[in-house]
């Protein structure tokens, strides 16, 4: 039984889930969302009856505090921390992490992602492209999928697939879009990563930004892709004119928020895809990847 646990990021509803497995081995959580709404995390584990301390296995997608950043208070409990192989020094030794977080966000820092301790290596544990996890009533596999970072994976069980943000940003019933801050978004990889999705054959996709999306799921995908390449494209013609990010930024604002628009958001749903996944930091990520494809 899957339990999605809305973490209220922001006082935003349907902006960031967790999920709740119950096991025969115990509760497991996949993602932990960041430190600043551990609280609320601690309240939605209670209505089910358990306390961080019962939560021996964590699963994350990624490392993007978001996803990943409650991580050490579960190990703190003991809880083993499954990753991809890329994001294991930086959970064992968050420095650099926070480093790069506070030039972006600076005195939002706090407020927006909260505290983040190192994680002892012994209770890391990285897993291999296909590699399947076996606990006591869940048997659990990993595939790697970079492109929107490249310490990104998903967790399949079954036909049901645990995507983090591979699978883009879907509120309610809006549309579908990717999520693209710096410093690796690589879209050339994301696209082969969201074959690989398809390949898999779900019948379920349980997204982090926000919740489970079911039925049309190929029609899902190559919504997704299309608007992966929409916003790279789009975006090309400011990064070879060398068009400052802060004027770009209102401008592709307005052209995400139409498309949301067009798509049937309503006025409270837009807050959402903001808290979610602001714009501005799609504009960052994809100069930047526009920047390094220049460069090679």
């Amino acid at each position: 039984m899957i339990k999605i646990l809305d973490l209220q990021f922001l006082g935003a509803s349907e902006a960031i889930a967790v999920f709740l497995l119950e096991t025969d081995s115990g509760p497991v959580l996949i993602e932990t969302g960041p430190y600043s709404t551990f609280p609320v995390l601690e309240a939605g584990l209670a209505q089910h009856g358990y306390t961080p301390a019962d939560i021996k296995h964590v699963f994350i997608t990624h490392i993007h505090f978001d996803h990943a950043g409650a991580a050490w208070a579960f190990a703190e409990h003991g809880a083993t921390i499954y990753l991809h192989p890329f994001g294991e020094r930086h959970m064992n030794n968050p420095e650099k992490l926070l480093n790069s977080a506070r030039r972006i966000y600076q005195d939002q820092m706090d407020t927006l992602w909260g505290e983040m301790k190192p994680i002892p290596q012994e209770q890391l544990r990285v897993v291999a492209h296909g590699e399947t996890i076996y606990l006591d009533g869940l048997t659990i596999r990993a595939w790697h999928t970079p492109g929107h970072a490249v310490h990104h994976l998903v967790w399949q069980i079954g036909d049901k697939v645990f995507t983090g943000d591979v699978a883009g940003v879907k509120i309610g019933a809006g549309i579908v879009v990717p999520p693209c801050p710096p410093p690796d978004i690589n879209v050339e990889d994301w696209l082969q990563s969201i074959r690989l999705l398809s390949s898999l054959k779900p019948t379920e996709l349980y997204l982090t930004h926000f919740g489970a999306v079911t039925g049309d799921i190929p029609t899902h995908l190559l919504d997704l892709e299309r608007r992966l390449l929409d916003w790279a494209n789009w975006i090309k013609p400011y990064v070879d004119d060398q068009t400052p990010a802060e004027t770009i930024i209102p401008i592709f604002e307005h052209y995400v928020q139409n498309q949301l628009i067009e798509g049937g958001a309503t006025p409270v749903d837009l807050a959402k895809y903001a808290a979610a996944n602001p714009a501005h930091m799609s504009v960052a990520g994809l100069i930047r990847y526009w920047a390094k494809r220049q460069e090679q």
